[in-house]
């Protein structure tokens, strides 16, 4: 799944394609994937601003509906003008003619440049909605505040509702801060000197403030460079990111000697998810899962 810092990629880049372009016209080619509003309510508006609230993608029309867009797994959005801009997972949607087999929706807007949202296993959608509905939706009203909206006094609250659970299951929990995944969960917990499986009971305020900073220097970091190269990742050019290649520490550097003191970085499994860490910067406690 994308996290934050590869969708903040995929915003920036659409919003130099499609932003103040009129849509002619929006194909639903699997009802699964849309949502909410009939398209015809978008169909002759113009987009007039594209946000971000934690890994969705809210696209607000000159009617003041918005449009809503998560990728969930296998996403893609591309763009087909005179250029190709794809961001996403890049199965083969990212090369084929237009629409491809994977394509769920697509907008053509009054240009003759067109839109596609791709979803290989049809986890994501397109949902269009009032101001009013967009303030109720119940997914965005679960998501908590970003790492950069959140002071040490907060995410220390939060932290404490969940005392008995490991620690980085707590930052994946999008109710308790937004945008955060498995790659930038374990190069927080690195940065903070944390074993990802520590119990919250057993971590400090000041380990949690250098968490907090920690997961704000890494999605910061990958922001710049484009959003993480995993294989199933692309920013919004078609072009991968260079975040892991360049600063990861731990994610995905199994075996491998840690840049800091030199020890073999482990993978382990903490709260189901796979685990990178290193054992000597990250050193486990006697009640740690």
């Amino acid at each position: 799944m994308p996290e934050l810092p590869e969708v903040e990629t995929i915003r920036r880049g659409l919003s130099k394609c499609i932003l103040k372009k009129q849509i002619k016209q929006i194909v639903v080619l699997c009802d699964k994937s849309w949502r909410g509003l009939d398209k015809q309510r978008a169909q002759g508006r113009k987009i007039c601003e594209i946000q971000r609230r934690g890994k969705a993608l809210l696209m607000r029309l000159d009617n003041d509906l918005w449009l809503m867009g998560h990728l969930r797994m296998t996403g893609q959005m591309i763009f087909i003008g005179k250029e190709k801009f794809a961001g996403g997972h890049p199965d083969d949607g990212c090369v084929e003619e237009m629409p491809g087999r994977h394509t769920r929706v697509y907008f053509e807007f009054d240009d003759g440049t067109r839109l596609f949202f791709n979803d290989q296993r049809k986890f994501g959608f397109l949902k269009l909605m009032d101001e009013l509905a967009m303030t109720e939706d119940a997914f965005l009203r679960k998501l908590a505040p970003e790492p950069w909206d959140l002071t040490t006094d907060d995410f220390w609250e939060r932290l404490q509702r969940h005392r008995q659970a490991v620690i980085k299951a707590v930052i994946l929990d999008q109710q308790v801060i937004a945008g955060v995944g498995n790659i930038y969960a374990d190069e927080g917990c690195f940065l903070a000197g944390l074993y990802p499986g520590t119990r919250v009971r057993a971590v400090s305020r000041e380990q949690a403030d250098a968490l907090l900073r920690g997961i704000c220097e890494v999605m910061q970091r990958s922001i710049d460079s484009g959003g993480s190269t995993m294989k199933d990742y692309v920013r919004a050019d078609g072009t991968k990111g260079s975040y892991l290649e360049k600063f990861a520490q731990v994610f995905r550097r199994e075996g491998r000697a840690c840049r800091k003191c030199g020890t073999e970085i482990i993978k382990t499994r903490v709260a189901g998810r796979g685990t990178h860490y290193c054992p000597k910067c990250q050193p486990r406690g006697a009640s740690d899962a």
